[in-house]
């Protein structure tokens, strides 16, 4: 019950997960695992069909045959999840089937991932905000390349959100609470005040990655779901020899077995796009990890000893203040944010309403305690505004806990463990206490009410299962502590110059890349959608290349000849069609 209750605040709080898709149907590339032949083979493999291997697997299509590879299903079957007042059922449906995997780290706060076509942005609270400039430089991207994968992400999926009243309010708190210039509407990650871009389109349809699939060439790729990778192969190498990525084995839903392979061609690859926490587990579980952690879970054979799979994971610490309206205020999601001069963001949504379809009980509970709290006769009108630490210093780690790849490994991201994070939670609540107490934002907020007694009130809820301490009703550094959150923008496991070089490239095997989250140092951006998605269009576009240049070269490329399984979805690497 108390997830529940946990689930229902993040509700009032954030109004982020609106299951809502598009409603263009289905592609006829896409299918169930359960149609698969048993055996198969492709140019390319692409493990994880969200919000970076649909951009991944669209691009390369272009020019080879590519396999895609869902552990879950499609977010277009589903119609009735569309409707936003069905968005609750959807989040606090956690069972084995459904899109949202409730996950607890050990820090004690809940959190999840994605299992569905399209990953987290077919969950996310929506808001669209590129990476800033320093993070390009620092990844050494091509500029013009990386601006042009922004714009073909853009030209499908993002749209300007409409600005009403409580997000117009939070608008000027801010810019009064110091948090300037105004920047106005735009995707560019600029220090102050600003306006970003959202998924849900003008008529409030979502879109997410899964419609970037639009791109691809329908007879260069197939897409299955839930289909369950557990296991990539690598070739058997004698001792000094670098092993090699030559396939994978997947399950479907009815427990059968699939092998796909990749075709005799030396640019073939398996792209490993699981996210966070999907890439990491599925490389130790494949054999490539640290190896007393390995044989610890009996994972059989070791192909690589890697001990920095699975390290440097980061989570983006947030905590927020539930701020009741004397006024109706409308139903909206995360389109404003703040970002300050210490680099920190402060962003707010608002629009509870008993129409989500939530019990009256969690509902009249939830306010019952604001209206104990605080003294006032709340009927259903909140908001919240919340801040997050930018690329926190503090940094956990990823193990298994069995060898099932459905399951949850474990997942510590040692929250708050660096003192310079708290200092600037610190000072990102003092902006929020500024911002709730501003002229602008009088309307939004009962008078006579302090900000610091609406921070109090997250002391008396569930939101995850760490200790309260009494010193956190007058210290926010001990607030911090024990009222975290997670924003949903996890990252590491695999990062670059750790696990994967420049080139997302595995060190010590060929022919696998990771390309998702999991790479990252620091979660670009104030949200870290876009840039997963550029990425995965921007790589996708730099291995056509480097394809093309081998063929000029004049290198022959094997033909595949199928066998009698492969015959339904196989591919000709030279012939560039389906059998």
């Amino acid at each position: 019950m108390d997830f529940h209750i946990f689930c229902f605040i993040l509700i009032t709080i954030f109004i982020l997960y609106s299951p809502c898709y598009s409603d263009k149907g289905y592609y006829g590339f896409m299918k169930d695992a359960t149609l698969a032949p048993t055996y198969a083979r492709f140019d390319y493999i692409v493990i994880g069909g969200g919000t970076s291997g649909c951009a991944l697997a669209a691009t390369l299509s272009q020019n080879a045959n590519v396999l895609v590879l869902e552990r879950g299903g499609s977010p277009y079957d589903n119609l009735a999840a569309t409707n936003i007042e069905n968005f609750a059922i959807t989040l606090l449906n956690t069972t084995p089937k459904a899109w949202s995997q409730l996950f607890i780290s050990e820090d004690g706060v809940y959190n999840h991932r994605a299992r569905v076509l399209g990953g987290d942005s077919v969950l996310n609270a929506r808001f669209y905000s590129r990476a800033e400039e320093a993070y390009v430089k620092m990844a050494e991207w091509d500029i013009d390349e990386v601006e042009a994968a922004y714009e073909w992400v853009e030209t499908k999926l993002v749209f300007k959100p409409q600005v009403m009243g409580w997000q117009s309010a939070l608008k000027n708190g801010l810019l009064e609470a110091g948090v300037v210039p105004y920047n106005g509407f735009t995707y560019l990650h600029i220090n102050g005040t600003k306006i970003g871009g959202t998924i849900f389109d003008p008529a409030g349809h979502r879109h997410s990655a899964a419609d970037l699939l639009a791109y691809a060439n329908p007879d260069g790729i197939v897409v299955y779901l839930h289909a369950l990778v557990h296991k990539i192969l690598f070739t058997t190498t004698r001792e000094g020899e670098r092993p090699k990525a030559y396939g994978v084995i997947y399950q479907d839903a009815n427990g059968v077995f699939h092998k796909a392979e990749l075709g005799k061609n030396a640019m073939n690859e398996v792209f490993l796009s699981a996210g966070a926490i999907g890439s990491p587990q599925l490389l130790m579980l494949s054999g490539v990890g640290p190896m007393a952690h390995l044989e610890s879970h009996r994972v059989n054979p070791v192909v690589l000893d890697q001990p920095m799979v699975g390290q440097g994971m980061g989570d983006n610490p947030m905590n927020a203040a539930i701020v009741p309206s004397p006024q109706p205020v409308e139903l909206s999601l995360v389109q404003v944010v703040g970002i300050t001069r210490f680099y920190d963001f402060i962003e707010g949504g608002s629009g509870l309403n008993v129409s989500f379809n939530l019990t009256h009980k969690l509902f009249d509970g939830m306010l019952d305690l604001l209206n104990q709290r605080l003294r006032l006769n709340i009927i259903e009108n909140v908001g919240v505004v919340f801040h997050k630490v930018d690329g926190p210093l503090s940094r956990g780690y990823l193990e298994l806990r069995n060898l099932n790849p459905d399951d949850n490994p474990s997942v510590t991201f040692n929250y708050y463990r660096e003192p310079e994070d708290l200092k600037r939670c610190v000072k990102g609540l003092e902006t929020v206490i500024k911002v709730i107490n501003s002229n602008a934002f009088s309307k939004y907020k009962y008078p006579g009410v302090t900000a610091r007694e609406l921070l109090n009130v997250m002391l008396g809820l569930p939101i995850n299962l760490r200790p309260r301490h009494e010193t956190s009703t007058f210290n926010l550094t001990q607030f911090c502590i024990d009222t975290v959150m997670t924003i949903w923008h996890y990252h590491g496991g695999c990062q670059v110059g750790r696990v994967v070089d420049k080139n997302y490239k595995v060190i010590g095997i060929d022919a696998l890349r990771v390309i998702d989250g999991s790479t990252f140092l620091k979660s670009p951006g104030t949200n870290p959608q876009a840039t997963v998605m550029m990425l995965g269009r921007y790589m996708g576009q730099r291995i056509l290349r480097e394809r093309a240049a081998f063929r000029e070269k004049d290198c022959d490329y094997s033909t595949v000849v199928p066998t009698k399984d492969e015959t339904s979805i196989g591919y000709s690497s030279s012939k560039k069609k389906k059998f």
